[in-house]
């Protein structure tokens, strides 16, 4: 085996882990998406307790969005990456 060809190896794995953790992660927003209520009609006490746990989550959700996003990229590029590099095998093969 080649150099080259242990690169895309190392690629492919790489980008499957990543794309594993980015399914994950997605899943898990899911589940917090759906804890999380479009319209809350809350009275004064209730403001209180469930207006922070709601105000939190959506922190969560934003800080969440925003790994996704990069994990997101990250794979796009490590595919991206791998299908160049087994091109370039296939090329140059002798």
């Amino acid at each position: 085996m080649n150099a080259v060809s242990i690169l895309v190896q190392d690629l492919l794995m790489t980008w499957g882990a990543v794309t594993a953790v980015l399914m994950a992660l997605v899943i898990y927003g899911n589940t917090l998406s759906a804890r999380e209520d479009g319209q809350l009609y809350l009275s004064k006490e209730e403001q209180v307790m469930m207006g922070t746990e709601q105000r939190i989550l959506a922190n969560k959700m934003h800080h969440l969005a925003q790994v996704i996003t990069v994990l997101a990229v990250l794979s796009g590029v490590l595919l991206g990456l791998s299908v160049a590099a087994w091109a370039w095998i296939g090329l140059f093969a002798s």
